[in-house]
């Protein structure tokens, strides 16, 4: 299928699965209502519930999803992996430790964007270790050894401080933020980690080209041109900023990661720097589809997100790594 054809097709699913998400709540909105709403000529509690509670939602699902596609597929491409995911690196827990931090010690309390500035914090620390780490090595292992090292140690922290926690309310908010959710998210979330996207993106689109001959190996790709250094700082720098972001707006949610490139891999040829952005609309259609699914389901309380999406890709991760192990 040629790029132009699928990113067509998956702008249309995305458009329609966002429009879906507005559509669907508590209570179903009709057609009219919703289009009054959106052109501000409906009922205020019609205009309310689309522009405060559900198309931001809907919006930030898609966001934190496309990330979360885009930074597997770089990652996957770095990494020649089609395991890698933002968690890899450590990244996203290190994002997560900073977000529990700043629930643990109250300081949530002095502003909402305290907890995001928080995790975005705490990727851009995670980033710059590994930054260096690029520096000086040429090892991918060593690169992913230290992504473990970071995982693993902010893992540790935050199991302590839900051991240390006062009391239950504020246990309740730090496994909340554990286990990832959209709900009740503003336009300010998106607009706060929106800088952090962009410029992720940016390294991302400039380590693109070297992605296909990274493919062929790493001496292979270095007899082609290609700088290794200067493309590994730049995907880990692009990854590390926007799956903070990701995490800042929607905390620790896991697999779509991985599960986004995988379908997307074979509908572009296998090609590390095609796989990109189907990956990101993909992820995004994947989250906000889940999302959907759990406004659905008829539970006393909301399952959390990142409950939804491990549930469905730590099969999904299981199904890939037995076909890898076939393979060779």
């Amino acid at each position: 299928m040629k790029d132009s054809a699928l990113l067509l097709l998956l702008s249309a699913v995305s458009f329609a699965a966002i429009l879906a998400a507005c559509f669907i709540g508590s209570t179903v909105m009709s057609p009219d209502r919703l289009f009054a709403a959106l052109f501000g000529v409906g009922a205020t509690g019609d205009e309310i519930v689309l522009w405060e509670i559900r198309l931001p939602r809907a919006i930030a699902a898609f966001i934190v999803g496309g990330a979360l596609g885009l930074c597997g597929a770089a990652l996957q491409g770095l990494l020649r992996n089609p395991l890698a995911e933002p968690g890899v690196l450590g990244v996203s827990a290190c994002a997560s430790l900073g977000a529990t931090l700043a629930l643990f010690y109250g300081a949530a309390a002095f502003s909402s964007l305290v907890v995001p500035v928080a995790a975005i914090t705490g990727a851009i620390s995670a980033t710059a270790l590994l930054t260096i780490a690029a520096i000086h090595t040429s090892s991918v292992v060593t690169l992913i050894l230290v992504g473990v090292g970071l995982s693993s140690f902010a893992g540790a922290v935050m199991a302590l401080l839900l051991n240390l926690a006062p009391n239950p309310f504020s246990l309740s908010d730090l496994i909340s933020w554990t286990l990832g959710s959209v709900a009740n998210r503003s336009f300010n979330d998106i607009a706060l980690a929106a800088p952090f996207l962009g410029a992720g993106l940016v390294f991302i689109v400039l380590s693109r080209r070297s992605l296909p001959a990274l493919a062929l190996g790493e001496e292979a790709a270095h007899g082609l041109g290609v700088d290794l250094k200067r493309t590994r700082i730049f995907v880990i720098l692009g990854t590390g900023l926007i799956s903070g972001a990701a995490v800042s707006i929607a905390g620790a949610i896991g697999f779509i990661g991985i599960m986004a490139p995988h379908i997307v891999r074979p509908f572009v040829g296998y090609d590390p720097a095609r796989t990109l952005a189907p990956s990101a609309f993909l992820g995004g259609i994947i989250l906000v589809l889940a999302d959907i699914f759990i406004r659905l389901i008829p539970t006393p309380t909301e399952l959390r997100l990142g409950v939804v999406a491990a549930l469905i890709g730590a099969p999904a991760f299981v199904w890939i790594a037995m076909q890898r192990a076939r393979t060779q």
